[in-house]
């Protein structure tokens, strides 16, 4: 039982991508954190406010306003919807943050903790209710209908035409 000796080899295998090898900081590429702006709508969920200017605004061929007046308004509305939105997403985010983190909370508990168990208790019993609802349909309704059948099947319909 001697002192065993390995001799190991290890390599990290990295793409040129993943591993940038100058000395250069990462921001100082573009100034920017992210490349391209991230998707904070990945799943498009709020497409129908994807609104633009001239989905709200637009001229026929036949009448147009002043060059000038079409690029003012334009600016207008992009800086008014960018200014409002800005000030009231800092105004609501935290609040509403806050209170959708509490309804949704409350709602995953309410449903993990007494819906699911309620809904496999009676998923459970089922079984039980088919068997029992079945055998009270096979003793009183069956043969009521049964009989309905056998008395109605002796009825004749003719139609007299004069």
């Amino acid at each position: 039982m001697g002192v065993e000796k390995e001799k190991l080899e290890t390599s990290i295998i990295m793409d040129e991508d993943e591993f940038n090898r100058s000395i250069e900081p990462i921001l100082s590429k573009k100034g920017e954190v992210y490349p391209t702006a991230p998707d904070r709508d990945p799943n498009e969920i709020n497409r129908h406010l994807k609104v633009s200017f001239e989905d709200v605004i637009g001229e026929p061929v036949s009448t147009h306003s002043f060059d000038k007046v079409w690029i003012g308004s334009h600016a207008t509305f992009e800086l008014v919807k960018f200014f409002f939105y800005r000030l009231l997403s800092t105004l609501l985010a935290v609040p509403m943050a806050f209170i959708l983190g509490l309804i949704f909370g409350v709602l995953s508990c309410v449903h993990i903790w007494l819906v699911m168990p309620v809904i496999q208790s009676c998923m459970m019993l089922l079984p039980s209710a088919q068997k029992i609802w079945q055998s009270l349909t096979d003793i009183f309704i069956t043969p009521l209908f049964h009989s309905f059948g056998k008395c109605f099947s002796s009825i004749q319909v003719q139609i007299l035409e004069n």
